[in-house]
C-alpha cells in the first residue's frame, strides 16, 4: 500500500482531531475508541498510532482545537450563544468545559487533558475577564470565574434534564444572574 505524503498526512491528523473534537463532546471521553473516531474520519484504525502516541494525546489535542473554534464577541453575544438550547442540544459543536467536566473530573490529577482543561478553564476565565467592565484585577478574575461557573453549570444541567421548558428556565435563570 503506497504512503500518503507529509501533505495528505497533515489534513488526515486534521480531520482525526476535529473529528475527535466532537465526538468526545458527544459521547464523552470514554464514549468512544478510536476504531469509531478514525472511522467517522473516514480512514482506518491501523493509521491511529502512526499519528497519535494514545488516545490521550489526541483528546489533549482535540480539546484544544474545540476551545479554540471562534465564539467571540461582546458579552450579550456570548451569553446569547452560550446560554440556548441549540448550544444545549449540540455538544458535539459546543463548549468542551461543559460537555466534558465530568469525564475530566474522573481523570487523575496529573492526567494531560485535566491540565489541558485547567488551561482552558483559565483561557476562558481570562477571556470573561476582559469583558468584563473595568475593575481590580482580582474583581474581574472572581467576577469572570463565577460567570463561567454559572454558564457550564447551567447548560450542564439543562442538558442532564428530559424537560425542555425547565432546560431553558435553567438558561434563563443563568442568564439572568450573569447579565451586565
Amino acid at each position: 500500500m503506497p504512503r500518503v505524503s507529509q501533505e495528505q498526512a497533515r489534513l488526515n491528523r486534521e480531520r482525526v482531531v476535529e473529528v475527535a473534537a466532537a465526538l468526545f463532546r458527544e459521547r464523552g471521553l470514554n464514549g468512544v475508541g478510536v476504531a469509531d473516531i478514525m472511522a467517522a474520519a473516514g480512514l482506518t484504525h491501523g493509521g491511529f498510532y502512526g499519528q497519535f502516541a494514545n488516545k490521550d494525546a489526541l483528546a489533549v489535542e482535540a480539546f484544544d482545537a474545540a476551545l479554540s473554534e471562534d465564539r467571540r464577541g461582546d458579552v450579550d453575544t456570548i451569553l446569547a450563544n452560550y446560554l440556548s438550547l441549540a448550544h444545549v442540544q449540540t455538544p458535539g459543536k459546543g463548549c468542551p468545559l461543559a460537555a466534558l467536566a465530568n469525564d475530566v473530573s474522573r481523570e487523575g490529577l496529573g492526567s494531560p487533558v485535566r491540565t489541558r482543561f485547567t488551561h482552558g478553564v483559565e483561557r476562558l476565565a481570562s477571556i470573561l475577564a476582559n469583558l468584563t467592565p473595568k475593575a481590580s484585577r482580582e474583581r474581574r478574575r472572581q467576577k469572570s470565574l463565577a460567570t463561567l461557573s454559572t454558564l457550564v453549570g447551567a447548560v450542564v444541567l439543562a442538558r442532564a434534564v428530559n424537560d425542555e421548558k425547565l432546560a431553558n428556565d435553567l438558561l434563563q435563570a443563568a442568564h439572568s444572574s450573569v447579565a451586565p
